[in-house]
């Protein structure tokens, strides 16, 4: 029996309709959302990334303004227009597109944003009412991978799920959501340190791989039946395309077609929810700037 092929564009449709929807409510009170996005360098696939946000927010009603600084910029001067946008009244969310040019320290620029802005979820404060359960900002990709697993009634209480990512991004906020009650999953985090991956992977009513590394999940390695969610999305040389390479994830999508119940398209799985519900989060911070929105 062939796999159910996830596309996350229809369900990230559902979600931009709503924030479209609540961005007219709020247009409607004076209020335009407005998310400030610093793209630092010439990162291709950054600024591609940017250029999809701000189209995706464009036909949502809402504002994208962006600041695109030189590669070199110091880090003291891309703190200072985080500061900038911090104090500006018309911005409701700062994201600062990574990865970053190597001089600048992740940690100390995602720290710098107010958690009122934090619409990517990174901030500690953001982190810590995730752990604690109380209400703030979360990473687009793990709200976005719960969603798609509700949408596509993949069942996740009582089923064990193991993810390929302890990064603060992706696995950790993850494997929390997915903890929750809300969810009640039991979960295993591997990572470049696991020793035999596939004894684990094979255990896993849910494999999510977000690594970055084409070809990692093979067929062997999947149980009959489960549940694929791929966030990798990788270039690989393509002399048939016209740019020269193609897009593919962390599994062997054609190998477990016939394997897996569920599989996600790379791209176009993952991806489009991330975009969404960073739209979903733009929307609650703006919505707090006016109590009854």
């Amino acid at each position: 029996m062939a796999a159910i092929i996830i596309k996350g564009e229809e369900a990230a449709r559902k979600i931009r309709d709503e924030a479209a929807r609540r961005a007219e409510v709020l247009k409607q009170k004076g209020i335009m959302p407005c998310l400030a996005v610093i793209l630092p360098g010439d990162n291709p696939a950054s600024v591609s990334y940017v250029k999809g946000k701000k189209k995706a927010l464009a036909e949502a009603g809402m504002e994208c303004r962006v600041i695109h600084l030189p590669a070199e910029t110091p880090e003291k001067d891309l703190l200072s227009e985080v500061e900038k946008l911090n104090s500006d009244r018309t911005i409701h969310g700062i994201l600062v597109q990574h990865p970053f040019p190597p001089h600048i320290n992740e940690e100390r620029v995602f720290t710098a944003v107010i958690p009122e802005k934090d619409v990517d979820g990174f901030h500690p404060v953001s982190s810590g009412n995730l752990m604690l359960g109380r209400p703030g900002f979360v990473p687009g990709t793990p709200l976005g991978i719960i969603y798609l697993l509700k949408e596509f009634n993949i069942p996740v209480a009582g089923k064990h799920v193991v993810i390929i990512n302890r990064s603060n991004i992706v696995g950790k906020p993850l494997a929390i959501l997915l903890v929750r009650k809300s969810q009640n999953a039991t979960v295993t985090i591997c990572h470049t340190g696991t020793q035999d991956l596939g004894y684990f992977t094979r255990q896993a009513d849910i494999l999510i791989a977000a690594v970055g590394r084409p070809g990692l999940v093979t067929r062997d390695m999947v149980k009959e039946g489960a549940a694929v969610i791929d966030v990798g999305v990788n270039r690989i040389p393509d002399s048939s395309k016209k740019n020269g390479f193609r897009l593919v994830g962390d599994a062997d999508f054609d190998g477990l077609l016939d394997k897996a119940g569920w599989i996600t398209a790379v791209p176009g799985g993952v991806g489009p929810m991330s975009i969404a519900m960073v739209m979903r989060n733009l929307a609650d911070a703006a919505a707090k700037t006016h109590s009854d929105v």
